[in-house]
This record gives C-alpha cells, structure tokens and sequence, in this order.
C-alpha cells in the first residue's frame, strides 16, 4: 500500500452532552443549625435551587453581563457627580470668599481716596491742602 493514501482509523464513539445522574448527597441537604438568617429566607421562598439544578445556565450569561456592565457605569457616574458636587461646592465658597475680599478692598480703597483722606495722609510731608480756589486761564484766539 502506498504511503500517501488513507487509511481508516477505527471508529470512535464521541461523546455527547446528556443530563448527568443525580446522586444521592446531592439531593438531601446538609443539617443546618436552627435559626432564622437573612439566606435561609431567601433560600426558602426562592427557588433558586431549580435553575442550578443541571449547572450553570450559560444561555443567562450576556444579560447577566449586560446587566453588570450596566450597573458598573451606573456606579462609577454616580461617583462622578458625587465628585463634581463636591467641586462645585468648594469652588463656590471660594468665590463667595474672594467676593467678600473684593467688597472688602473696593470699600477700603474709596475710604482712602475721599479728599480729607488724601489730605491727612500727605500733611506729614509737608503738602497742604490750598486754600484759595482755583482760577482759569482764559486764552483768546490764535495765542495757543
């Protein structure tokens, strides 16, 4: 026989997925200790124990990966505007306080400029406040 011609192989019988047996531990349930808890209730009035019953659904898997995702963003943009609220507000008592310290400065710097202020500050120099009244120079026609 020529070496690059086929050649069978015995048939092997393939495996296929069928419902496993249910074994006897599986089915009767551990003792537990006597007492309310939170999972006993939920264990009680869900039967949550038929869906897991032949194993893990994988038909559930992209909702329940959906539903994740969609739960991730929800919580990371709810911790987003928890942050931006917080800059908010603290940019906001930032300018509530620079606003008080413009107020503060424009009224401090229209007490400093009034006339008699003006006046008493440079008297110790030696500059006078006139007491004559101004007088205008009056110019006719072409003389400028």
């Amino acid at each position: 026989m020529a070496g690059n011609t086929v050649k069978e192989r015995p048939r092997v019988q393939r495996k296929v997925n069928t419902q496993r047996p249910l074994l006897q531990a599986e089915v009767e349930r551990p003792e537990r200790p006597k007492g309310i808890s939170i999972f006993e209730l939920l264990d009680r009035y869900t039967k949550m124990d038929v869906l897991f019953q032949h194993g893990l659904p994988v038909r559930f898997l992209p909702y329940i990966i959906y539903l994740m995702v969609i739960a991730l963003f929800y919580i990371g943009n709810t911790h987003y505007a928890d942050k931006t609220i917080r800059k908010i507000d603290k940019i906001k008592s930032e300018a509530e306080d620079l606003r008080a310290d413009y107020t503060t400065l424009a009224a401090d710097y229209m007490e400093a400029s009034k006339q008699s202020e003006v006046a008493r500050k440079v008297m110790p120099i030696g500059i006078f406040e006139s007491s004559s009244p101004p007088y205008q120079l009056e110019v006719y026609g072409e003389e400028y």
